[in-house]
């Protein structure tokens, strides 16, 4: 079927996993995160200047500090476009929400007339792996039989399916299964986007699209059993949303910087 380009898509820029510190020095396996934030920062404002909206989908402080957080909000003030957060699980929530993610934090739903994104919390406070709590799966619920006459592009941060990396695949959103039994219950979600996992892996399951988003910072080495560190630069991910349902989108990542890497450490 013909896509219908009567209307021009909407472009949504999604970043991730920027791990900030409390102070610019702050490092993540060697790397100056800070730093590492401000070229992915440069190539999205070079490269995106008609963004319509920009999800950061979590993990976007390492340490969860205000100072980490309010610096985070003013990388974003660049935008003028909205942007909204959603916790990961280096985040705290209730610390995030001091900044411009009390306005804009999930879970929430966002009107883009013939779409919707709904903004999903997968975290479990003081845990590293995934699991929609009941109330976030009722909340999913609702916004999809509110949302029928619109496609649906859904965010969290984990992954909700295996990426094929068995280290990070034991931190899979727990509950999967309950997840998934309440949107293929739906016929209107199109896409679903996600963080953690430092790398960009992209499927499909029921005709849905399935994809992760590289980190501003650190990469990590796809199809890995053990935790292993990848040379990728960090990127970014846009998505264009088209009136009939389609989606195009695709991965851009810094070029001519070098970044330091500790390639010796063995977690983070």
């Amino acid at each position: 079927m013909a896509r219908d380009t009567s209307q021009p898509p909407i472009r949504i820029v999604q970043l991730s996993d920027c791990h900030l510190f409390r102070t610019t020095e702050g490092k993540l396996l060697g790397l100056n995160t800070e730093h590492s934030l401000s070229q992915v920062m440069d190539l999205i404002q070079l490269e995106q200047p008609d963004a319509e909206l920009v999800l950061a989908t979590g993990d976007l402080s390492q340490d969860g500090s205000d100072e980490s957080y309010a610096r985070f909000h003013r990388w974003m003030e660049a935008f003028s476009c909205p942007v909204y957060w959603l916790p990961g699980n280096h985040d705290l929530t209730d610390i995030m929400q001091n900044h411009q993610a009390a306005q804009r934090m999930s879970p929430c739903v966002i009107d883009l007339g013939p779409w919707q994104v709904i903004m999903l919390d997968s975290t479990i406070r003081g845990k590293v792996p995934g699991r929609f709590a009941p109330a976030e799966l009722q909340f999913l619920e609702q916004a999809l039989q509110a949302a029928t006459d619109c496609h649906v592009l859904i965010a969290l941060h984990h992954q909700p399916v295996p990426v094929g990396s068995r280290w990070l695949d034991q931190q899979i959103v727990g509950n999967a299964a309950d997840f998934f039994q309440v949107v293929d219950r739906f016929d209107n979600v199109q896409a679903i986007i996600w963080g953690h996992v430092h790398q960009v892996f992209e499927t499909r399951r029921n005709g849905v699209q399935l994809m992760s988003v590289p980190s501003t910072c650190v990469q990590f080495m796809p199809q890995s059993q053990d935790f292993a560190v990848d040379k990728a630069n960090p990127g970014y991910r846009w998505l264009d949303l088209f009136p009939d349902g389609s989606l195009d989108t695709g991965v851009s990542r810094v070029t001519g910087v070098e970044f330091v890497v500790d390639y010796s450490v063995k977690g983070y």
